[in-house]
């Protein structure tokens, strides 16, 4: 299984997102002519190698109308990673960097503008679904801090265009990267205040610390004076990562580096490892629930629903629950990535109101199919290997039947030979 995993430990940003995700491709012509399907102006892109503190990453740039937020020849990323910090508008919250002359550069739009420009982009309909989904958990952020209707809700920073080449950017490169599953380190902020336009705000923002809490991100304070993570960012990571841990055991293929532009008194980059996810034994799970109150054709159905959707084993265990009503046991055994889609297939198709999860070790003998030779012609058998070098050969049972209906011989007679 293909996995990215993010290390947020200088937390994360858009341009930073885009920087690393460019490194796992490192295909810029791609990227840039997929970003122009947008049909939007008034911008261009600056892709460049950035060193920090010794390590190089990639630093994505998005100019608008030629100057920067102090009205210098460049326009730097709204991002925390800037030198300097920045002004912002208070009624907006969105903790970007933002310049002094901001209805110079930025413009206001609400979730309808911003998803009108993607809808009538020619990108390919997963990257417009993906991107419409982080510009989402922004709305509903604002909307909630705002205690406004998203639809009255009109983006400021993650409107202007910068942003927008950071969100749909970023739907663009995971889904030419096309990973199985997407993984992040818990996401370090910073503390303190940043200046606004009317005053200082504390770290992290309202609509950053508003998605937290939306979406269950799991994040830490770090002792680093700033802003470390945008709405942008905690937007993009809220969206992509499934779950938020250490890295997994993986063959590692690729790593990017997404630069950012603030020293933060060590390296400051966004680090995204790409590679071959290892099944390990701390990966399994078992899952149990008890029913009393479904029938056996919904039963039999939910076995072969949880079968197909990836689960290891299933089965059901007579038991008896209170007022001494017959019932059964649901065990279902799967692997951590599968596990809150069989949950939702248990609760969708039978009775029950809960179920326990915990997870097991599990040793597996190493196996291999292999052919049988036997007078009455070849079956297919599982070839076992025990860890003290012990060799045993069960045939295997559809193999055999068959064998058995075609001559006519008991089946018993078969496994006995």
């Amino acid at each position: 299984m293909k996995i990215l995993y993010f290390d947020c430990s200088s937390g994360i940003c858009g341009n930073m997102v885009l920087g690393a995700l460019l490194d796992i491709i490192d295909d810029e012509s791609y990227f840039l002519n997929e970003i122009n399907k947008l049909n939007i102006d008034g911008y261009k892109i600056e892709i460049s190698k950035k060193d920090s503190y010794g390590i190089n990453g990639r630093y994505v740039n998005v100019i608008i109308d030629g100057k920067d937020e102090y009205g210098h020849i460049h326009h730097i990323h709204n991002c925390h990673n800037q030198d300097h910090e920045s002004d912002q508008d208070q009624d907006q919250d969105h903790g970007h960097e933002h310049d002094h002359e901001h209805d110079h550069h930025h413009e206001h739009r609400n979730l309808y503008d911003v998803n009108e420009i993607i809808d009538k982009s020619s990108l390919n309909d997963e990257t417009k679904k993906l991107a419409k989904e982080i510009f989402l958990k922004v709305a509903k952020a604002e909307s909630k801090v705002h205690g406004k209707p998203i639809e009255q809700v009109h983006f400021h920073e993650v409107g202007a265009i910068d942003s927008i080449i950071d969100i749909v950017g970023t739907a663009i490169l995971i889904n030419k990267i096309d990973p199985d599953a997407i993984i992040s380190s818990v996401v370090n902020e910073g503390h303190g205040f940043i200046e606004c336009a009317h005053g200082k705000m504390s770290v992290p923002v309202p609509a950053t610390s508003q998605i937290f809490a939306n979406e269950n991100v799991k994040f830490k304070q770090i002792d680093v004076d700033t802003e470390l993570v945008t709405p942008t960012g905690a937007a993009i990571i809220s969206t992509l990562a499934k779950d938020y841990t250490m890295m997994p055991e993986m063959k590692l293929e690729k790593v990017g580096y997404g630069a950012g532009f603030k020293d933060i008194g060590y390296s400051n980059l966004l680090k995204v490892y790409y590679g071959e996810m290892i099944s390990s034994q701390s990966d399994m799970y078992v899952i149990e629930t008890n029913i009393d109150d479904s029938n056996g054709e919904e039963l039999g159905y939910t076995m072969e629903k949880l079968f197909k959707n990836n689960a290891n084993d299933v089965f059901y265990t007579p038991i008896y629950m209170k007022k001494n009503r017959p019932a059964y046991k649901l065990e279902v055994i799967c692997q951590k990535e599968n596990l809150d889609d069989l949950l939702e297939i248990i609760f969708r198709e039978t009775t029950t109101i809960g179920a326990r999860y915990y997870k097991v070790d599990r040793a597996e003998l190493k196996r291999e199919i292999v052919e049988i030779d036997t007078k009455y012609g070849k079956i297919s058998g599982k070839k076992i290997l025990t860890p003290k070098g012990k060799v045993y050969i069960y045939p295997e049972y559809e193999s055999i039947k068959e064998l058995a209906e075609r001559e006519n011989i008991p089946l018993k007679e078969l496994y006995k030979l």
